[in-house]
């Protein structure tokens, strides 16, 4: 983990094939991942001090609704997709349901709507294509992915290294024991998530008085584009150049999901889910919270723009 903060790569995935399940319990199985795909759940918390972070849904309000449509509990474990891509065979029957970016769905060989209640038989598969706009979609199951948890989440964590590790074809993942309660909708009518430009709510601080007065207003009245170098940990983004007002570096302080971090070459980080704890560049503005999730569904290209 870099002191001040650098995006970092996903660590490739260890082993190839996880835990079979077990006691006949119903299964996913991992036939293709994407670009990337992960384990994901709300994250773990109380753990900065040891130096790691929360983690959890980049998008928390899509993780959230995949739940919801399941009527999983609000902490099970579902599959963080990037950019599509992700194919899985049913080992036993299972009910599934896919939110956030919407990418063309085949479940059991027939055309499927996102944000529904998917039923899949024994050896079905379901196989989802590039999403059009969006960047992250979310795989839930009825009783949530039941891999061991680390320190109290399922969550990868793609900077600490922790949690399970990047998906792979092969891999096998247990079903846990569906909930008591049945879905009470089996559709739900979001509207859809990306586009080619969003606009983010910022508070201004900790350390805007280490940027000119010009900096700030650059910041608030331009577009900066999402670039490809960008992934879980946070947005690189290419725009206006921020000048600081002071020379010098920072104590490293702690860091927050929504923290622009601005390096010395003056472009912003926007810190995302797996951001690290702590920092050394300062950091001008922080996103809401409400806003993370329109930010985490910005692919590269995206357009950002910040208000006060």
């Amino acid at each position: 983990m870099s002191g001040r903060g650098s995006v970092a790569q996903p660590r490739e995935a260890t082993a190839t094939h996880a835990p079979t399940a077990g006691g006949g319990r119903s299964a996913l199985e991992v036939v293709a991942t994407g670009p990337m795909t992960t384990v994901q759940d709300t994250g773990r918390f109380g753990h900065a001090d040891l130096g790691v972070g929360r983690s959890g849904a980049a998008d928390a309000r899509s993780y959230a609704l995949a739940n919801r449509l399941l009527a999983n509990p609000p902490g099970a474990a579902a599959l963080e997709a990037t950019l599509g891509g992700l194919r899985v065979r049913a080992r036993g029957p299972v009910t599934v349901a896919v939110t956030g970016a919407e990418a063309p769905l085949r479940a059991d060989g027939r055309g499927a709507a996102a944000n529904t209640v998917l039923h899949l038989p024994d050896g079905a598969e379901l196989a989802m294509g590039l999403p059009d706009r969006g960047l992250r979609s979310y795989l839930g199951v009825r009783g949530g992915v039941d891999v061991p948890p680390v320190l109290g989440s399922r969550s990868t964590d793609v900077l600490a290294g922790l949690g399970p590790d990047l998906l792979v074809p092969g891999a096998l993942l247990p079903v846990g024991p569906a909930p008591a309660e049945f879905p009470n909708a089996d559709h739900a009518p979001v509207p859809p998530v990306g586009g080619p430009e969003e606009v983010l709510r910022v508070v201004l601080g900790p350390r805007e008085d280490w940027f000119t007065e010009e900096a700030v207003r650059t910041l608030l009245s331009s577009a900066y584009e999402v670039t490809p170098r960008s992934d879980r940990v946070g947005a690189r983004l290419s725009g206006p150049v921020l000048e600081r007002a002071r020379s010098g570096e920072l104590p490293s302080e702690g860091m927050v999901a929504g923290s622009l971090q601005i390096p010395p070459g003056g472009e912003p980080v926007l810190f995302l889910a797996d951001h690290p704890v702590t920092g050394g560049y300062p950091v001008v503005a922080v996103v809401c919270s409400a806003d993370l999730p329109r930010a985490a569904q910005a692919r590269p290209g995206t357009r950002l723009r910040f208000t006060l």
